[in-house]
C-alpha cells in the first residue's frame, strides 16, 4: 500500500524508535502529577493564590481534551512524524516559558495552553508512530511499554516534584523538561513516518463542535468537587436548583451528538472528515476504547487516593510517598513488557480480564486495609496487584484499537483514544473526590452529633460550616487551627478523632467506588478480541 511506513527493521533502530516514543509518553504524563505536591510552593512564588495554580492544572487537561481529535486529524494531514515534532517544539517552548514564569498569566500561556496544544499533537502521533514503525506481533509489547511510560510517569511524578521543590526549585522541573524534548528531537530522527495525507485541509466546524462539547463535558466533571454534581453547593452556581455541573455535562454530551451527526453529512458529501462516525459501529475499536475509559478511571482515582491517605493521614514527606507508589510501578512495567514477550499469542480478552480481576482484587485490598493507626506499608500489596493490573491492560489495548482499522486512521484513532483516557482520568479523579468528601462530611457530622462532650451550639455551627464538605485536613493542621480558635482540650481532642475517623470513612468510600468501576468494566470485555489481532485491510 503506498501509505505504509516502514517498520523498525533493526533491534537497535526499534529500541530507539520505542524510547523516544516512550519518552514522549512520559513527559506528557509527568506534566499532570509533578507539581501537585508543590502548589502551594507555586503559588507563593507567583504571589497568586493555590486557586490560581490548581485553576491553571484544570486548564492544562482543558485544553488537552479539546484539542485532542483535531491533534489527530492534524497528524494525518501533515505527516504523523512532522505532527509529533511540531508538538515537541510547542511543548518544548512552553515548558521553558513555565520555568521563567514571573506570574500566573505567563504561567497559563506556557503550562496550560502551550503545553496543552503540544500534548494534543504529540499524544495521537504515539498511538500513530507506534503502529507505522512496529510490524503486527511487535505491536502489543511496544504499546505497552509507552503506557507503562505514561503510567510510571504518573506514579513518580510526586516523587519528582518533591525532590525539586525540596532541594532546588519547581522551575527546574520545567526546565528539564525542555532538555528532555530537546533530546526527544534528536532521537526522533530514526522515527520512521506515513506521508502526509491528500487533503491539506481540517474540517473546522467538526474541530469547534468537538472542542467545545468535550471541554465543557471535562470542565463540568472538573468543578464537580466545588459546585457539587447534583445539588448545588452552598454560593456554587446552580440554574432551576440544579448545579451548573449537570447543565455543562449535558451541554458537552449534546454538543458532541452534534460533531458526530456533522460528521456523518460530511462523509455522505464525499468530504474531509475530522472522524468517521462508522468507527464507533466497529465493535474491538469501541471495545478498546471502552477499556481504555476504565482504566484510566480506576487509575487516576487509585494517583488520587493513595498519595493523600499517605501524605496526610500518615504524614509522609513528597519525597516519601512517591517512593512508597514504587512498587507499583515495578509490576505495571513488569507485566506489560513480559505479558507480549513470553505470551505473544495469549488470549487478548483473557489478559484484559486477568488485569481488571488485578484492579478490583487491588483495591479491595487496600479498602479492607485501611484503618486508624495503619501505616505507609498496608498500601504496597495493593500497589503491586494494581499495578499488575494496569501493565496487563497496556499490554493488550493499543493494540487492539489501532489494528481495528486501516493503518492510514491511526492517527485519528488515537485523537479519539487520547480523548476517551482524558475523560475517563478527569471522571475518576472528581468522583473519587467527591464521594472522598461527601462520605468524610457524613461521617464527620454523626461522630460530632454522638459525641456528649461536644457541647449543642458547637453542634449546631458545626452543620451549618460544614455543609460544603469537611476539608482534608492532617491531625496537625486542624490541631493548629482549632488552637487559633481556642477551643478547650475536650472539643479538640473530640474533633480530631471525629476527623481521624472521617478521613478514613472517606478514604474506604473512595476505594470502594473505584472498586465498582473495575467490577462494571468487566461486563464490557466481550468485545475485546479473543486472538491477537492482525493489522486491519486498507
Amino acid at each position: 500500500m503506498a501509505n505504509r511506513t516502514k517498520t523498525a527493521d533493526s533491534p537497535a533502530k526499534a529500541h530507539t524508535v520505542l524510547l523516544t516514543l516512550a519518552a514522549g509518553q512520559f513527559l506528557m504524563a509527568l506534566d499532570s502529577s509533578v507539581m501537585n505536591v508543590s502548589i502551594a510552593t507555586v503559588a507563593d512564588d507567583l504571589s497568586t493564590t493555590v486557586t490560581g495554580v490548581q485553576g491553571a492544572i484544570t486548564a492544562y487537561t482543558l485544553v488537552m481534551a479539546m484539542f485532542m481529535i483535531p491533534g489527530g486529524k492534524v497528524g494525518t494531514l501533515i505527516g504523523r512524524k512532522r505532527a509529533f515534532t511540531i508538538g515537541c517544539v510547542i511543548y518544548g517552548c512552553g515548558s521553558f516559558t513555565t520555568a521563567l514564569a514571573p506570574n500566573l498569566t505567563v504561567l497559563l500561556i506556557g503550562w496550560s495552553f502551550l503545553e496543552g496544544i503540544g500534548a494534543a499533537l504529540i499524544m495521537p502521533a504515539i498511538v500513530a508512530l507506534v503502529a507505522g514503525n512496529f510490524a503486527t506481533e511487535r505491536r502489543p509489547a511496544a504499546y505497552g511499554l509507552v503506557a507503562a511510560a505514561g503510567a510510571v510517569a504518573i506514579a513518580v511524578g510526586p516523587l519528582v516534584g518533591g525532590v525539586a521543590t525540596t532541594y532546588f526549585s519547581w522551575r527546574w522541573v520545567f526546565a528539564g523538561e525542555v532538555l528532555v524534548v530537546l533530546g526527544i528531537l534528536v532521537l526522533a530522527r530514526r522515527v520512521a513516518d506515513a506521508p502526509a495525507g491528500e487533503r491539506a485541509r481540517i474540517d473546522l466546524v467538526g474541530a469547534a463542535l468537538s472542542a467545545l462539547g468535550l471541554g465543557l463535558f471535562v470542565y463540568g466533571v472538573l468543578r464537580s468537587d466545588e459546585w457539587g454534581w447534583f445539588q448545588p453547593k452552598p454560593d456554587a452556581p446552580s440554574w432551576l436548583g440544579v448545579s451548573l455541573v449537570v447543565w455543562l455535562m449535558l451541554a458537552g454530551i449534546l454538543l458532541i451528538w452534534l460533531f458526530l451527526h456533522w460528521e456523518a453529512r460530511m462523509v455522505e458529501r464525499r468530504r474531509e472528515a475530522l472522524v468517521d462516525p462508522a468507527l464507533l459501529e466497529n465493535r474491538r475499536l469501541t471495545g478498546g476504547l471502552t477499556m481504555f475509559f476504565f482504566q484510566y478511571l480506576v487509575q487516576m482515582g487509585v494517583f488520587f487516593v493513595v498519595p493523600l491517605y499517605l501524605s496526610v493521614a500518615v504524614g509522609l514527606s513528597a519525597l516519601r510517598t512517591g517512593a512508597r507508589l514504587l512498587p507499583l510501578s515495578v509490576t505495571l512495567l513488569a507485566a506489560a513488557v513480559l505479558i507480549p514477550k513470553f505470551l505473544p499469542k495469549v488470549s487478548p480478552r483473557r489478559v484484559v480480564r486477568l488485569g481488571i480481576a488485578a484492579l478490583f482484587v487491588g483495591a479491595v485490598v487496600l479498602m479492607a486495609a485501611l484503618d486508624v493507626g495503619a501505616g505507609a506499608e498496608i498500601v504496597t500489596i495493593p500497589l503491586l496487584l494494581i499495578g499488575l493490573g494496569m501493565g496487563a491492560l497496556a499490554s493488550q489495548l493499543g493494540s487492539v484499537t489501532v489494528s481495528a482499522v486501516p493503518e492510514s486512521e491511526s492517527a485519528e484513532v488515537g485523537g479519539v483514544q487520547n480523548a476517551v483516557t482524558n475523560l475517563g482520568a478527569s471522571i475518576g479523579t472528581a468522583l473519587a473526590g467527591s464521594i472522598l468528601i461527601a462520605a468524610m462530611t457524613t461521617s464527620f457530622l454523626t461522630s460530632v452529633e454522638q459525641n456528649p462532650d461536644i457541647p449543642a451550639e458547637v453542634k449546631r455551627q458545626a452543620t451549618v460550616e460544614l455543609e460544603s464538605g469537611v476539608p482534608f485536613l492532617s491531625d496537625a493542621d486542624l490541631k493548629s487551627a482549632l488552637d487559633e480558635a481556642g477551643t478547650s482540650e475536650k472539643v479538640a481532642q473530640a474533633a480530631l478523632d471525629a476527623n481521624e475517623d472521617a478521613r478514613i470513612d472517606g478514604l474506604r468510600a473512595a476505594v470502594a467506588i473505584l472498586a465498582l468501576a473495575a467490577l462494571l468494566a468487566m461486563f464490557f470485555t466481550s468485545r475485546i478480541p479473543k486472538t491477537q489481532p492482525a493489522s486491519a485491510k486498507p
